[in-house]
């Protein structure tokens, strides 16, 4: 992510995201120019700041919906500016994330290993709220409410697709245990991981802290058998993530998942233990 002063929204990659942003923003500017009005004479009719004009207008902030209508209403623009709704909609979440939803829809079967927090994929709004406000260098709030709303979105994968994909999760015992938010969104969070653990199509495993031999000790990483045939890992960490094609990569990480999940409680057992932690929180 880039925080510059001078360039696109932190948190807008330098992708097609930012060249959407740019280019939305130009367009709007070009029809308020047109319609001879300034920025917060055009913001006071379309029930925003002048400050957030700005912004769209430099490709800064991500426009909702109700502002490029009302926008396209008062400047005349005959449906030219709503019409960018859906590329909008689209550049709203960062390309990682599109990239990891796009990963998830494609997927018959996703598999995660995960050894610092709660996945993203099971994580409460508000937990992933406390995840992203506490990151350092502190982000801008607008930055954390664009990854939120892309963290969200990617979990419509859990029960709005079609042919539901069967996902599987071993979370190590201590993202159990660490209360990020505080007491009142940690057991929100326990609370969830028991209700989606009783999905049919989620298996969710905790891996003990006691274990003596573990094979996910070089970190955290997820596997996607595609609907094509083909299966894809994936890794992150400080920021820096890979997308894993090579076959002997894959396999050898699809041969570490298998093990991770033998040696993993069972996802009966697992539940029961989220149970006893919820209970004792």
């Amino acid at each position: 992510m880039t925080d510059e002063d001078h360039g696109p929204d932190p948190g807008l990659e330098e992708d097609d995201s930012g060249a959407v942003m740019r280019a939305v923003g130009r367009m709007i500017k070009v029809w308020r120019e047109g319609a001879d009005l300034k920025q917060a004479e055009l913001g006071a009719r379309i029930g925003y700041g002048e400050e957030m004009v700005s912004a769209v207008e430099r490709g800064r902030r991500v426009p909702k919906p109700e502002f490029l209508d009302n926008a396209d209403e008062v400047l005349g623009a005959e449906g030219k500016i709503s019409a960018m709704k859906e590329e909008v909609a689209e550049a709203r979440y960062p390309k990682r994330i599109r990239d990891l939803a796009k990963l998830e829809r494609d997927s018959v079967e996703v598999g995660a290993y995960e050894h610092q927090h709660v996945h993203a994929l099971l994580q409460t709004e508000e937990y992933a709220r406390a995840l992203f406000g506490m990151r350092r260098p502190l982000h801008p709030e607008d930055v954390i409410e664009r990854n939120i709303s892309g963290r969200l979105a990617r979990q419509r994968v859990l029960e709005e697709v079609k042919t539901l994909p069967i996902l599987n999760f071993v979370q190590e015992e201590v993202t159990l245990l660490r209360p990020l938010g505080g007491r009142a969104v940690h057991r929100r969070q326990l609370e969830r991981l028991l209700v989606l653990g009783k999905m049919r199509n989620v298996e969710i495993q905790v891996m003990p802290t006691n274990q003596e031999d573990h094979a996910g000790m070089a970190g955290a990483f997820q596997l996607f058998k595609l609907r094509r045939g083909s299966t894809l890992g994936y890794s992150e960490a400080q920021h820096i993530s890979r997308l894993i094609s090579k076959p002997h990569e894959v396999q050898s990480l699809e041969m570490q998942y298998g093990i991770i999940r033998a040696q993993a409680l069972t996802p009966q057992d697992s539940l029961s233990y989220i149970e006893k932690v919820l209970g004792e929180t």
